[in-house]
Formats: structure tokens, sequence, C-alpha cells
């Protein structure tokens, strides 16, 4: 099994079509979780999952 590269907000945010604000905002409030978390803080994301997670996000009913 391949192992997922990870990425940074700013390379995931390109990625997506979004700005990194917004890839901010939506893990601050628990919408995104990151693959991995440094210890400093900073957020490393694997570019499917988050496609697969806002695919269900938008998947919800409101």
């Amino acid at each position: 099994m391949t192992t997922p590269r990870l990425v940074t907000t700013g390379e995931l945010a390109r990625a997506l079509g979004l700005h990194p604000r917004t890839l901010q905002r939506y893990r601050s409030l628990g919408v995104l979780v990151p693959e991995l978390e440094s210890p400093g803080g900073h957020a490393r994301w694997d570019v499917e999952k988050v496609k697969q997670q806002l695919r269900e996000l938008r998947r919800k009913p409101e």
C-alpha cells in the first residue's frame, strides 16, 4: 500500500482552489481534521481525504 503524500495548508489550498484562511477556519471549527499535526501546531493534510471530507459535508442535510 502506498503512503499518501502529506501537504501543507498552503499546498492543500492551491490543490482545492480555496484560500488558506478558509482551511484554517474549517480546521479551527473542527470541520476538517488534518492527517498530522506537528508539535509546533502545523497541519499536514492528505488531499484525497480532505476531498472526501468535503464531499461528505456537501451531502449532509442542513
